[in-house]
């Protein structure tokens, strides 16, 4: 099976994990890592979205979402390191390739979510809590296809093809020190650093069987994504209020305030431009402009430093576009809409040659 055309918007994922095992070939594998990376590319808007608005960045929500945006990172450059090891080139710009909003998860995982791009809200964290729902939560007990899911097949998959592996076209970058031992990304060299990297991905994102604590933590205690969403949306704490041998968790633990958050409203189907009651200003559409061209010069940067020989220089480039992101949101989030809501702007993530 091939799918040659990238299509942000296709069901692509839900046609790879259609396939049988015994019939996924090299094409198969080398599709579902791009996916993959589409997949983890789409989380990072959102959240640092939401991020950026808050107004208190040393507050505890702020530093929980930065370590989970920072993890998105990491797992972003294990599967690129995956892709090129085996011969593939990631697509990180162009159209059809790169993240748009609102709308669904690339490829079909999870169509029933519409994923915006806003402050933080309760709704805005009950929506990145949906993103990175596992098929069985130890909160609750409902089942479906997740992005775990899609990843235990790459893992089911990718040991059949261990010997295209070169080590070739990899970037290394230590992110231990400050986010926790697995977020360092690392060369895949071999079928366990390939299997390695995908069991962090998959329990940063969504823990495990037995718990919901992520195991490659930034600080004692972290939980994973889904769980630590859940926390902000409900408010508590989860901690454990049964220890047999079938632990039981809930949140029931020690409040968790929402921040105080610039209002940033959800960015219409096409940008603020769309929007009647909200057209920006020229100085306003001028700040959303730089915003995408900070965000546009991030992706090319990424795309080339896994194409280059020595990617270093690039992916400082890279880094240096994302401070200046974060600079301009700072800036979008404090300008008020012209409706009259309260709310104010929000980036739009608009990829610009």
């Amino acid at each position: 099976m091939t799918t040659a055309v990238l299509d942000y918007r296709s069901n692509a994922i839900v046609e790879l994990m259609q396939v049988a095992v015994e019939d996924c070939d090299e094409q198969w594998l080398r599709d579902a890592l791009q996916r993959a990376i589409m997949l983890e590319l789409a989380t990072i808007p959102p959240y640092a979205s939401a991020l950026w608005s808050i107004k208190d960045p040393q507050g505890e929500v702020a530093k929980a979402i930065r370590e989970i945006v920072f993890d998105e990172m990491s797992h972003f450059g294990l599967v690129c390191n995956m892709l090129t090891s085996i011969g593939g080139t990631p697509r990180l710009t162009g159209q059809g390739t790169v993240p748009t909003y609102p709308g669904p998860l690339p490829g079909g995982v999870r169509p029933e979510l519409e994923v915006y791009l806003s402050g933080l809200s309760r709704d805005s964290a009950f929506l990145f809590s949906e993103i990175e729902k596992p098929d069985h939560p130890i909160a609750l007990t409902e089942t479906f296809t997740s992005i775990g899911a899609f990843y235990s097949r790459i893992a089911e998959v990718f040991p059949t093809y261990a010997h295209l592996l070169t080590g070739r076209r990899q970037v290394t970058f230590s992110l231990s020190g400050q986010h926790g031992a697995g977020n360092d990304i690392v060369p895949m060299n071999t079928i366990t650093d390939v299997l390695n990297a995908i069991e962090t991905i998959k329990a940063q994102g969504e823990g495990t069987d037995a718990s919901p604590e992520n195991p490659f933590p930034g600080h004692p205690d972290e939980l994973a994504h889904y769980y630590r969403f859940r926390e902000i949306y409900h408010g508590r704490k989860l901690i454990k209020i049964s220890d047999s041998d079938h632990p039981k968790w809930d949140f029931q633990g020690d409040p968790i305030p929402m921040p105080d958050a610039h209002q940033a409203a959800r960015v219409p189907d096409g940008g603020w431009a769309n929007d009647p009651a909200n057209r920006p200003t020229p100085d306003t559409a001028a700040e959303l402009q730089t915003f995408n061209g900070h965000y546009s010069t991030m992706l090319r940067a990424l795309e080339q430093a896994w194409q280059a020989d020595s990617p270093m220089p690039l992916i400082g480039q890279a880094i240096g576009a994302m401070g200046s992101m974060r600079s301009s949101a700072g800036t979008v989030v404090t300008v008020p809409l012209p409706d009259g809501s309260g709310k104010t702007y929000c980036p739009e993530y608009f990829y610009t040659v």
